[in-house]
């Protein structure tokens, strides 16, 4: 293992690889430009719906199918990647993002805005599932999820102002001007990567394939254990996302106003847990960081059962203030569980991670209307609260029945040796 972490960067600098906080940027820009995307336009829903004289459940489909787009998108670039290399499949996904917004500007219906959005989400959401690869064939397994939770913490504070960019330049200038700015800005990624970026996939023995990599993943205990823990701690937040509003503003009687302002301290939570996983990482393992994050996150949820059952989450802040608590943990045991998964088998590193958005995106979009009905249906928060214990649990059986605590590590280590002794062959 010694030998392969020496020999990393010595291959990565004789490929071209810029700085490491070039690398850094890139790896932000690249997983940041799909999302950025998705919440610039939110703010336009309703001018969408009075321009093209249509329902606004019809304009959001805008944003909906986009996260379908993204969905699909990680199923199939990450495999991709692992087959063709990242440079080329980053530089035509972001291509097709390039064209695809560009189809937004002149777009002259809505439906037709709707199909641009979907390829818009298709194109740039390569970038998601291709920067965690990356990030494995650059760094050692105890590196990793510190680089994760780094890029991450840097993209949402890009993310938490797009709406606000989405919404003055749709005042100043028009819905299309948003498009013109994410048609500009991904174009501008794209060169980047082409200049910047070299490639760093790993070697692939030979006959090895897309078969081959789903089948020793679906075998792989750790695998799905670390898979399911971090599909399932993103559950959490995609449950309270869809429940909370309904809570708020129905059950408690604020505004939509105030429940932005609430809402945005548990995306500041997530925030300051990442910057902290970027701290602890290199100096622990990342399964004790799950097990910090999953007993952190566990209390947190269990306590807002508890303020729910006696009556105090009638007010924002012991809802917000232990939801707090949640996301600080939420945000360990994703960065950490992601890391283990795309570790597992580092040459599959962008079929794992393809996998793991998949199933996060497409349950999500399931679970958030779970949210949303656990959260407008009934006149109290303790379902919504219920739910989210639940899936804390469930998040931290998955450590507890699947993953394999003493061979993780060594399995790695004779992957690791294997490839150095081929590559040596070679």
């Amino acid at each position: 293992m010694h030998g392969v972490m020496g020999k990393q960067p010595e291959a990565v600098t004789e490929a071209g690889t810029a700085p490491s906080r070039v690398m850094l940027w890139l790896l932000v820009a690249m997983t940041g430009v799909a999302p950025i995307s998705l919440y610039m336009l939110v703010p336009a829903l309703p001018q969408l719906a009075t321009i093209f004289e249509r329902d606004i459940s019809i304009a959001q489909m805008t944003v909906s199918l986009y996260m379908v787009g993204i969905a699909c998108s990680q199923i199939i670039m990450g495999p991709l990647s692992d087959r063709f290399g990242r440079r080329p499949v980053l530089l035509a996904g972001l291509g097709l993002m390039v064209a695809a917004s560009a189809a937004c500007i002149f777009a002259e219906t809505l439906p037709e805005l709707i199909a641009a959005r979907f390829l818009q989400a298709l194109g740039g959401a390569t970038g998601m599932v291709v920067s965690r690869a990356i990030i494995r064939d650059l760094y050692s397994r105890e590196r990793i999820s510190s680089m994760i939770s780094l890029v991450i913490a840097v993209m949402m504070i890009a993310q938490m102002l797009s709406p606000l960019t989405g919404g003055l330049l749709e005042t100043a200038f028009g819905w299309r001007s948003i498009f013109y700015v994410i048609t500009g800005a991904s174009l501008a990624v794209a060169v980047a990567i082409a200049l910047a970026l070299p490639e760093t996939r790993r070697l692939r023995a030979e006959g090895s394939g897309f078969r081959q990599d789903v089948g020793s993943l679906l075998t792989s205990r750790a695998f799905i254990g670390y898979m399911l823990c971090q599909v399932l701690a993103s559950q959490i937040i995609f449950t309270f996302a869809g429940g909370g509003p309904y809570i708020v503003v129905m059950q408690m009687g604020r505004s939509s106003a105030e429940y932005g302002a609430w809402f945005a301290t548990t995306a500041f939570a997530y925030l300051i847990g990442n910057l902290f996983c970027v701290r602890f990482s290199p100096r622990h393992s990342l399964e004790k960081l799950i097990w910090l994050g999953l007993a952190l996150q566990l209390a947190g949820s269990a306590l807002n059962l508890v303020w729910g059952v006696i009556g105090l989450n009638q007010s924002p802040s012991w809802l917000f203030g232990t939801q707090m608590l949640v996301m600080f943990a939420n945000a360990f045991v994703m960065s950490n569980s992601a890391a283990g998964a795309i570790s597992v088998r580092p040459e599959a590193a962008g079929t794992a991670s393809g996998a793991m958005g998949f199933l996060q995106m497409g349950l999500g979009a399931l679970i958030s209307q779970f949210g949303a009905w656990l959260g407008g249906h009934f006149t109290t928060p303790v379902p919504l609260n219920i739910a989210i214990v639940v899936l804390s649990i469930a998040c931290a059986s998955t450590m507890v029945f699947l993953i394999p605590r003493r061979n993780v590590v060594v399995s790695e280590q004779l992957i690791e040796q294997a490839e150095e002794e081929e590559s040596g062959l070679l």
